[in-house]
């Protein structure tokens, strides 16, 4: 028997979403829409000297599992760097599209596994983490978009 999507966790997460207003003055700023079901996240960063993320913001609007996925990226993003945020971005795309077996390296990433097999809800999983790492880009750039 396979486990629900939604389960309580995922809901738990979603009604929890850390750092959930916007950065007035952002380093950078970049909005994710999923096409397949209007989810939505806009992501706000500064970084410190060193190209860290100092402070988040976040304005999300999506499905549980958007909303639990922008909580567990929020929660653990301080401090992460322009390279690792890529690399987070890029083990989750890998993983839901099945090209890598284990979860990506973030905490509590492993509690989407569920959703592999559900295709259509990918890109709502993956919005807050291609937002954060593209901020993060911009903002070492020092360009906002």
């Amino acid at each position: 028997m396979s486990a629900p999507l939604y389960n309580a966790e995922i809901l738990r997460l979603a009604a929890s979403i850390p750092f959930h207003a916007r950065i007035e003055g952002a380093q950078a700023s970049v909005e994710k829409r999923s096409p397949v079901c209007g989810s939505r996240v806009t992501v706000d960063v500064d970084l410190d000297g060193e190209g860290r993320v100092t402070e988040i913001g976040m304005l999300v609007r999506a499905c549980a599992l958007g909303q639990a996925s922008a909580a567990l990226m929020s929660a653990a993003v301080r401090g992460k760097g322009v390279a690792e945020l890529a690399e987070a971005r890029d083990q989750l795309a890998a993983w839901l599209a099945g090209e890598r077996e284990a979860a990506p390296d973030w905490p509590g990433l492993s509690l989407f596994e569920p959703a592999l097999p559900h295709r259509a809800r990918h890109p709502s999983i993956r919005l807050a983490f291609e937002a954060v790492a593209e901020a993060a880009e911009l903002a070492a750039r020092g360009k906002a978009a």
